[in-house]
């Protein structure tokens, strides 16, 4: 094999069939996923074939500004679910701007020590190879934090009276929420071990699958499959050890004690 198979869009219809399979399945037992379901299939479709098209775009145009540019909107969007998949996320600017700052320091500083070390483009900054995979970082980062975070809040949250009893006997707010910060770093590190364990043996990664089909060699595509995964590990563990450590530190004050009205009520 030489050159990749050209998809046509009767391809992508014909490829589609079993996810609608899926939705009269869904009528049939009355499950209330067909809407969501195809909504969410059209939504992913429009998505990508806009991002296609704007990809395509900045790839032309080779800019620093407009890769920075797409960086950040891609920052920003990660950020923002984050935010919404927590149940009780931190008020104000807080919410929103913890997670985001956690995956702007861990994805930001892997993404260039990936691009500046073992991938070295010319430029560095090269958008075809800084954008994809500054998105596989940001994705696996932004499932961390937000399970991290989710389980931290959540856990604080149920076991306020435990972590309060622990102050009063004279333990340390870092002494007294030990417990929840365990829990929080296992839930947001849970995923990425998963799927580095099952890399190979269950799976083929998406980006080594589509090297292959384009007619990479199958040792070659593995070596590359081998850097990103290291360097989703670093990302994930890096963001969810700061996201829970700064939340750890708002939820605290140096008189040690708890400050649970600095989250919001639980959305469900």
């Amino acid at each position: 094999m030489t050159g990749y198979q050209v998809l046509t869009y009767w391809d992508l219809v014909a490829a589609s069939v079993f996810l609608l399979l899926n939705a009269l399945f869904s009528i049939a037992l009355n499950l209330g996923l067909t809407r969501t379901l195809i909504v969410s299939a059209l939504r992913m479709s429009v998505q990508l074939l806009l991002v296609g098209m704007i990809l395509k775009a900045i790839f032309f145009a080779g800019s620093l500004l407009w890769t920075l540019l797409a960086a950040a909107v891609m920052l920003t969007f990660a950020g923002r679910e984050i935010w919404a998949r927590q149940d009780r996320p931190l008020k104000g600017l807080w919410g929103p701007g913890l997670g985001t700052g956690a995956m702007l320091v861990a994805g930001g500083l892997i993404t260039i020590y990936g691009l500046a070390g073992p991938i070295r483009p010319d430029p560095v900054w090269s958008p075809q190879y800084a954008l994809p995979l500054f998105g596989m970082v940001l994705g696996n980062t932004m499932t961390g934090v937000s399970l991290g975070l989710d389980t931290l809040h959540t856990a604080l949250a149920k076991g306020r009276r435990d972590v309060e009893a622990q102050l009063l006997l004279g333990r340390t707010r870092w002494e007294a929420t030990r417990p929840a910060a365990r829990q929080s770093l296992r839930s947001g590190f849970t995923p990425i071990i998963n799927s580095m364990a099952a890399t190979g043996v269950v799976s083929l990664p998406g980006m080594m699958t589509g090297q292959i089909l384009s007619g990479v060699d199958p040792q070659e595509a593995v070596k590359y499959q081998l850097l990103v995964m290291f360097l989703l590990g670093g990302s994930t563990g890096l963001g969810v050890l700061g996201a829970t450590f700064c939340s750890l530190w708002r939820l605290t004050d140096t008189r040690h004690r708890l400050r649970l009205d600095r989250l919001s009520r639980g959305r469900s």
